[in-house]
């Protein structure tokens, strides 16, 4: 939707803060990257675009995806977290296969993918 006035761009972002609440209230799984200049150089942006592009291709609800800076693990980036209840384990060297792989076997299958895990 191109947007050509004020009253555009204000819909459209009562429209997305309307599907981010709805999201919010209802994600059972967080996921969150790590987007500091570190993490961006090594391929974030990337690995978020794999994880959202995951997420929206299979419908899949309840997964609230957010980012933060650096995490200090810079030699593991890009890192991504992910929390399913009270249970948060990190990522390292995500690439955008490996951010599909998270989303279909850890945050859908129930079960996370050691090899790739950093151990803090």
């Amino acid at each position: 939707m191109p947007v050509k006035s004020l009253a555009d761009l204000q819909k459209i972002k009562a429209e997305a803060l309307a599907k981010r609440q709805i999201r919010t209230a209802t994600a059972h799984a967080q996921i969150t990257v790590a987007m500091g200049t570190c993490g961006i150089a090594a391929g974030a942006r990337e690995a978020m675009k794999a994880i959202l592009d995951a997420i929206e291709k299979d419908a899949i609800p309840g997964i609230l995806v957010t980012q933060t800076g650096c995490i200090g693990l810079c030699e593991f980036e890009p890192i991504v977290d992910v929390q399913i209840g009270g249970e948060k384990i990190t990522y390292g060297k995500v690439t955008p296969e490996r951010a599909r792989a998270i989303v279909a076997e850890h945050v859908v299958g129930g079960k996370p993918i050691q090899e790739w895990q950093i151990v803090r």
